[in-house]
């Protein structure tokens, strides 16, 4: 009888005790607390395997929530072209000339100004939606503690979640403009980029440069990702980390609007937002992207690293 029990108790791997905070142990080594005898772990078992990363990217796709944020960012586009064809050609404001003011001049141009548009808060959302609500909300749905159970390790989950977090952020910041440059083609015709400082980028040196700038906006973002990865292992309350993040974004915005901070809004990641402005000129200008990513890279490096440590270290009981 005691041979049949043993069997049927399966052996507990390493690295996912500790998941609640009646089991004695930190959740991070490899044995059942002080004094106790090595581990063993079920045959078969690789802690590499648990959580795939396409398991939790589906997970992800079939939620509510990122289906919502995707039909927004496709949506805008063609918010945008009714409200240029109800309200006229834009104008520019006396003799100020942005981005703005050659909106309809091509699909390229109709493209850039939907990045222009939403560069400052509606991408931003996406952002902190898909990396702060990723651990809390299993937080919330009281199931992390039976995904540490199950058993997936503690950085192996988060790093699936955080890959997958991002990948899904990436993708957001990708739709808008494929979508834009699809209704503003057909719309406004295929042509060159107009600079509004004059000069014209042709279509395919135009198409690189828009992926630059994609990838610079995604790049700035890191810091909304890591703030609300961050604040997500802090909490069970999934809109508390998301909005958590979108509102320290906020105040950094707000921060960069003081003047009289001087050189000081130069370590800001709100100071930089807007420098992919300079990839869309005849001669592109590349310090201030340099400049902006070294201080979004560091700040999102930091944020990250804090998340992993206070994770592994955390009693989770949720």
């Amino acid at each position: 009888m005691s041979t049949l029990t043993e069997r049927n108790e399966p052996a507990e791997p390493a690295g996912t005790t500790g998941a609640t905070g009646s089991s004695g142990t930190s959740g991070t080594g490899g044995s059942a607390g002080p004094g106790a005898g090595p581990v063993e772990v079920a045959d078969g078992y690789r802690a590499d395997r648990t959580l795939p990363l396409r398991v939790e990217l589906v997970r992800q796709l079939k939620r509510r929530r990122t289906l919502v944020m995707g039909a927004i960012l496709a949506v805008l586009p063609f918010v945008l072209v009714v409200a240029f064809a109800v309200g006229g050609e834009p104008d520019g404001r006396g003799n100020r000339i942005n981005l703005m003011d050659t909106a309809t001049a091509s699909g390229a141009n109709f493209a850039a100004v939907n990045l222009f548009v939403s560069a400052g808060f509606l991408l931003v959302i996406p952002v902190a939606l898909f990396c702060g609500d990723t651990v809390a909300s299993e937080a919330g749905w009281s199931s992390l503690r039976y995904l540490l159970a199950a058993p997936v390790p503690r950085m192996r989950l988060l790093w699936s979640k955080l890959v997958v977090g991002l990948g899904l952020s990436l993708a957001a910041m990708v739709l808008l403009p494929v979508v834009a440059l699809a209704v503003g083609t057909a719309a406004y015709g295929w042509g060159p980029l107009r600079i509004p400082t004059g000069g014209a980028l042709d279509p395919g040196t135009a198409a690189q440069r828009l992926v630059i700038v994609v990838a610079y906006l995604f790049v700035s973002q890191l810091v909304t990702a890591g703030l609300a990865f961050w604040l997500s292992t802090r909490t069970d309350a999934p809109l508390g980390a998301v909005g958590g993040a979108v509102g320290l974004t906020i105040v950094g915005n707000v921060l960069d609007a003081v003047t009289a901070l001087g050189d000081w809004r130069h370590f800001l990641p709100a100071h930089w937002q807007f420098a992919w402005a300079d990839a869309v000129q005849t001669t592109p200008e590349w310090s201030g992207m340099i400049q902006g990513a070294a201080v979004s890279v560091t700040y999102a490096l930091v944020l990250f690293a804090l998340a992993f440590r206070g994770f592994v270290r955390k009693d989770v009981v949720s």
